[in-house]
C-alpha cells in the first residue's frame, strides 16, 4: 500500500516549509554577520571582535506563521521589533 501525502496537492509540506525557511534564517544572519565582522574600521591587526548581531529580521519570502511556529518549537527566538535569533533547538 503507499502513502498519501496530507497535504493537497499545490502546497508545500509544512515541515519542508520550517526546514526551508529555518536554512535561510540561518543563511540570512550568517551572511549579515560577516558583514558586520568585516566593515571598514576593523583592521586586519585589530583585536578581532566577534559580530554583536544576533538577531535579524527574517526574510520575507515566508509567511510570518512559518517564523512564529519555529519560535514556538524553539529553534528560533524572538528578540523583539520582528527581529528573531537563534533558538536552543
Amino acid at each position: 500500500m503507499s502513502s498519501v501525502d496530507p497535504s493537497p496537492s499545490g502546497e508545500p509540506n509544512l515541515q519542508q516549509q520550517l526546514k526551508s525557511a529555518l536554512k535561510a534564517f540561518r543563511k540570512r544572519l550568517k551572511l549579515t554577520q560577516l558583514d558586520d565582522q568585516s566593515r571598514i574600521g576593523r583592521g586586519p591587526m585589530s583585536s578581532g571582535q566577534a559580530s554583536g548581531i544576533f538577531a535579524i529580521t527574517p526574510p520575507d519570502q515566508f509567511p510570518a506563521a512559518i517564523w512564529e511556529e519555529l519560535a514556538k518549537q524553539g529553534k528560533l527566538k524572538k528578540a523583539g521589533n520582528g527581529q528573531y535569533g537563534l533558538g536552543q533547538g
